[in-house]
């Protein structure tokens, strides 16, 4: 058994939001009991004992939409004029980018991100990937990244028709193959989504097969919808309908599909969202950097839709994330309160609530029977700390690098501060040698 005590305890329960002097219990990768330090050691004398010295203990932190591939692109110069929209975006940076991914590349990149996702306090993400020049075993990859780092994964493969029948055919074998895998295993790490890119990169004929054979798997979906502008323009061109609606008429939509984005949205659509109980994922960073708007996450929640929050790659860091969600929603309504329930509800209550979907036993809380993803974050609070406070604390007090310690299905993955099972320095050296070829390749 593994004891993490002698800190202030945030359970993220409603019933018990915050233990001063808590401990949790760990055993067989769950959660086995939540307490008082003394009460804990005294009753598990011979445990091993993980002392927190008065820092936060935390649920692991979860990211709902992920890509771990774009790695890469740090530091890379473009080879063309820099991208006037987000079409632009796409064509002059991912899709170069996507393509000449080996799958030592696809490797090596989920590496470098998972090590910096532990080393925040991610425990648990949701991946969408793409690597058309390297499809088939791409996933399998991913998953050897996952295993060895030990970050809770829910992948999936892309499936598009902008790079031909072939590919298409093989992407759609990938998210097969890998699904069929999970569902195989045992292993509690790792879960897969059915992926597709977007509506306006996809035929119905296309669509028509995915769901046919997600159905076979009992799969849900993971695509981005309505991200720009053009995603919607295109759909109504083409199928005269709006992309909510035109996936929902395709069979894409429910309560297993992440809905990536969704900033492009009226009423009638926020109501398909809500009756087809989709989950809607926001990206605030992804979506200021793209200059594609802000999506009415507000207004969703109120109505019902469950919206949780990811980095679209952007950062591996939701501590940022949940800052910038709440900042972003002041700015665009004017009102110095908006967001300010609704962005910790994203990163807290609803990302917990997917994953835990998604993963079959509670995920991102700590109570008895889930997961142990356990985190130790250094801060020291210079006001009080109580359980009605809790959000204004860690929004104004904490950053992943605050987090020293992180524990996945109770593995100790990082101990203050130093990576346990993992040479990160020669992982970041291969990355180095690997990205350079990929920048010449790109």
């Amino acid at each position: 058994m593994l004891l993490v005590g002698n800190g202030c305890l945030i359970t993220q329960d409603d019933g018990s939001p915050l233990i001063e002097d808590g401990c949790v219990a760990i055993e067989d990768g769950l959660i086995a009991e939540v307490g008082a330090t003394a009460d804990l050691q005294r009753r598990h004398p011979a445990a091993q004992f993980v002392n927190a010295r008065g820092r936060l203990i935390m649920p692991g932190l979860i990211n709902t939409h992920m890509h771990l591939y774009s790695t890469f692109a740090r530091g890379m110069a473009l080879k063309d004029e820099a991208p006037g929209n987000f079409l632009q975006i796409l064509e002059r940076v991912w899709w170069r980018l996507d393509k000449v991914l080996t799958l030592e590349d696809v490797y090596l990149s989920a590496m470098v991100a998972l090590i910096d996702c532990i080393k925040n306090g991610t425990t648990t993400i949701f991946d969408h990937h793409s690597s058309p020049g390297a499809v088939t075993g791409s996933l399998f990859r991913i998953a050897e990244a996952a295993r060895r780092t030990g970050v809770r994964s829910c992948l999936c493969y892309e499936v598009t028709d902008r790079e031909g029948a072939e590919i298409t055919d093989q992407s759609i074998e990938e998210n097969r193959a890998f699904l069929e895998n999970c569902k195989q295993s045992e292993d509690s790490l790792l879960r897969g989504l059915f992926g597709l890119h977007a509506s306006f990169t996809l035929s119905d004929k296309t669509v028509a097969r995915c769901t046919r054979l997600a159905a076979e798997l009992d799969a849900g979906f993971h695509i981005h919808i309505a991200e720009a502008e053009a995603d919607v323009a295109q759909c109504q061109r083409e199928y005269g309908k709006r992309v909510v609606q035109r996936l929902h008429d395709l069979g894409i939509l429910g309560s297993k599909t992440i809905a990536a984005h969704c900033v492009h949205v009226n009423d009638a659509e926020i109501d398909v969202l809500r009756g087809s109980k989709t989950n809607v994922i926001h990206n605030p960073e992804s979506n200021m950097a793209n200059a594609v708007g802000c999506a009415p996450v507000l207004e969703m929640m109120h109505r019902g839709v469950r919206v949780g929050l990811g980095t679209d790659g952007y950062t591996t860091d939701m501590f940022e994330s949940l800052k910038v969600a709440n900042m972003l929603q002041k700015h665009q309504t004017g009102q110095p309160g908006a967001g300010w329930t609704e962005a910790p509800a994203m990163l807290f209550s609803e990302n917990a609530a997917i994953a835990s979907d998604c993963f079959g036993r509670p995920v991102g809380k700590l109570i008895p029977g889930a997961y142990a993803d356990v985190i130790v974050v250094d801060y020291d609070p210079p006001t009080p700390l109580h359980s009605a406070n809790i959000a204004s604390h860690i929004l104004f007090g904490v950053s992943g690098r605050s987090v020293v310690t992180t524990i996945i299905g109770g593995r100790i993955v990082m101990e203050d501060r130093k990576l346990l099972e993992i040479d990160e320095q020669e992982v970041m050296a291969k990355a180095r040698v690997s990205s350079e070829k990929l920048w010449k390749r790109f």
